[in-house]
C-alpha cells in the first residue's frame, strides 16, 4: 500500500468521524507517525482509546479501524523504505494501468466484461513489452528484470 492513499484514507475517515478539524489535524499528528513507522497496532489503539467525546461518528471510526487491521500485512515501515532508497508510492503500477488499461478501456463510453477486460490487458501488455511475436509463434514470453537486465 503506497502512504499517499493511506495518508490520504486516514484524513478523509477521520475528518468524518471526529468532531472538528482541529481534533482531526490533532489525532493525524499523533496517528500519522505511528504508520509512518509501520505500528499499524499501536495506530489501532490508539484509534480505539480515543474518547467518545471528541468522535461524532463511531461507525466510520470503526470502519478506519477494520482498515487499517484488514490491510496490517501491506502497511510497511515507509521509513525505512525512503531510507533504502526504496518508492513509497504506487505511480509506476499506476502509469502501467493507464498505458495497458485505462488509455484503451475508459474512452467513448465502452464497457468491458472483466474476462474481455483481463484479453484485451494481456494483448496489450504482450505488444507494449515487444513480446507478442514470442508469445504467438513460441508460446513463450522472456522475463526480465529492468532493474539488472536479467
Amino acid at each position: 500500500m503506497d502512504w499517499y492513499h493511506l495518508k490520504k484514507k486516514c484524513q478523509e475517515q477521520l475528518s468524518m468521524a471526529l468532531k472538528g478539524k482541529e481534533i482531526r489535524n490533532a489525532v493525524l499528528e499523533d496517528l500519522l507517525p505511528l504508520l509512518w513507522h509501520g505500528l499499524t497496532d499501536k495506530a489501532i489503539a490508539l484509534l480505539e482509546e480515543m474518547e467518545g467525546s471528541k468522535i461524532r461518528n463511531r461507525s466510520i471510526m470503526d470502519k478506519l479501524v477494520q482498515y487499517l487491521d484488514r490491510n496490517k500485512p501491506y502497511i510497511p515501515c515507509y521509513a525505512i523504505r525512503k531510507h533504502l532508497g526504496l518508492r513509497n508510492s504506487s505511480d509506476i503500477g499506476e502509469k502501467m494501468n493507464d498505458l495497458v488499461v485505462s488509455n484503451r478501456q475508459k474512452h467513448n463510453g465502452m464497457s468491458w466484461s472483466r474476462k474481455g477486460s483481463v484479453a484485451l490487458a494481456s494483448v496489450t501488455t504482450l505488444e507494449r513489452n515487444r513480446e507478442w511475436r514470442n508469445w504467438f509463434e513460441d508460446g513463450e514470453i522472456n522475463f526480465k528484470l529492468a532493474a539488472n537486465g536479467s
